[in-house]
């Protein structure tokens, strides 16, 4: 099993900046992809970056410019840096990781519980 533990999230004004972070922790053989997701109030979790163990990295058309996935894997750790936020970018973010872990060779994908960023105009 793999645990996600997320922080960083807080109220912000816009034009501000945050840092998110995701921590993963469990018996873990490999983390392949991590990403980030969001959620807004009456829409559907949606893709904000994602980043792979070969270093490609996808964000999302909206935040291209502002954001930036980074990850730390000794620490098992990645982080989304957010500047120039918005109002738009309010919602509830959540890591997500795709891993081998415990006895499995399958990877599966697996989800922190989510941070609120609100971005106040």
């Amino acid at each position: 099993q793999v645990q996600l533990a997320e922080s960083g999230g807080g109220l912000v004004q816009t034009g501000g900046s945050l840092r998110l972070s995701c921590r993963a922790s469990g018996t873990i053989y490999s983390i392949n992809s991590m990403g980030w997701y969001r959620q807004a109030p009456g829409k559907e979790r949606e893709l904000v970056a994602t980043i792979r163990n070969d270093g490609s990295e996808v964000y999302t058309d909206s935040v291209k410019g502002r954001f930036a996935i980074t990850r730390d894997n000794a620490k098992n750790t990645w982080y989304l840096e957010m500047n120039n936020l918005k109002p738009e970018d309010t919602a509830v973010y959540y890591c997500s990781g795709v891993a081998v872990a415990g006895t499995s060779p399958f990877e599966y994908t697996y989800w922190g519980q989510g941070t609120r960023v609100t971005v106040s105009s």
